[in-house]
């Protein structure tokens, strides 16, 4: 099949990034901007942050919540928005366990709001963030998308749930999605106008980095004795620069007219506890002290994914492979964040 590079997107788009005041939202906003299209973000700032999308970015933001129907149908209607790209999410696994109501309620009862305003209000398109986390463990490596979704946390259940409600409105209301399962998502912005800064923090890299600037203590190691080369486990980490990059295909892809479809998007390689640490070592000169400490309950020795299918179809390209790169950008944006 031909495919659409990002450039071809319509530039009288008006997109609705739902969650685009955190993470990945923002990079995605970035993106967008890039491309040419109006956007429109909306955000109940519980975890996003203003001034990365009204300074940094200065795009318009809504304080707002996804479960709001009767918001979001006078937005589709009265700003002619004509797509969603959909972060909005808790995303914390441990917590989803402890409290997997408030998980349940906002990923799955909220995001049924948000689809029932789009079929009212005559809304086709929606990109979906979703997760790795939707497979659980995989009875293969590089994990593809056909493997069976098998979840063992209620965050990756929510997202598997969504997945299975976005085939049904897709089968009842013509609402044609694209659905990213992400692996581990790092990194920041190369230019150093965006990156990372979760409160609280649960990611490998930027709590490596914290502690090379000395804001932590020590990096724990969890487990040193898996079955991999070092011992500890091999995630795979995929630059929110190329993850932001995929969002613009998808749509791209949607755009055209195409069915609804689902991705994997990661690096393809896996990097260690160890390696992370080691690379983080080289980058910052710093000494990073590190406890190892018992290995934590569900977590595989390693995941890895395959993105051959969002290679093939969405014509994706991913610039930042590297580890060294992620970390780098990582760096620079902690640096700059935190003078």
């Amino acid at each position: 099949m031909t495919t659409r590079t990002s450039n071809e997107l319509p530039t009288n788009e008006t997109v609705l990034v739902t969650g685009g005041a955190g993470y990945i939202g923002s990079h995605a906003v970035l993106a967008l901007q890039n491309n040419g299209c109006n956007v429109i973000v909306l955000d109940n700032l519980v975890y996003g942050h203003r001034d990365l999308i009204e300074n940094t970015l200065g795009v318009e933001l809504i304080e707002g919540d996804i479960g709001d129907y009767a918001l979001l149908c006078e937005l589709f209607q009265a700003r002619k928005i004509s797509a969603v790209i959909h972060f909005a999410a808790y995303a914390y696994v441990g917590e989803s366990h402890d409290n997997p109501g408030k998980y349940y309620r906002n990923n799955v009862v909220c995001t049924l709001s948000l689809l029932e305003a789009m079929r009212d209000s005559g809304v086709k398109k929606i990109v979906f963030s979703s997760t790795c986390a939707t497979y659980g463990e995989p009875d293969e490596v590089p994990i593809t998308e056909s493997q069976i979704q098998r979840p063992i946390n209620p965050y990756g259940a929510t997202k598997l749930t969504v997945e299975r409600m976005l085939q049904d409105f897709d089968a009842a209301h013509g609402i044609k999605y694209v659905a990213f399962r992400y692996f581990n998502a790092a990194g920041a912005d190369p230019q150093g106008r965006l990156g990372e800064d979760h409160s609280p923090e649960t990611h490998l890299i930027p709590l490596v980095l914290q502690t090379a600037a000395g804001q932590r203590n020590a990096i724990s190691i969890f487990g040193t004795d898996y079955p991999t080369p070092d011992g500890t486990c091999i995630r795979d980490y995929i630059h929110v620069s190329d993850l932001a990059d995929a969002h613009i295909l998808g749509l791209v892809y949607l755009t055209s007219g195409h069915d609804s479809e689902v991705f994997n998007l990661g690096n393809g390689t896996g990097f260690s506890v160890r390696e992370v640490i080691d690379t983080a070592r080289d980058i910052t000169q710093k000494e990073i002290a590190v406890i190892e400490s018992e290995r934590r309950p569900g977590d595989p020795p390693m995941l890895v994914g395959s993105s051959e299918k969002a290679k093939s179809l969405l014509g994706w390209k991913p610039q930042y492979s590297d580890l060294k790169q992620i970390i780098e950008h990582a760096w620079q944006w902690h640096q700059k964040r935190h003078l």
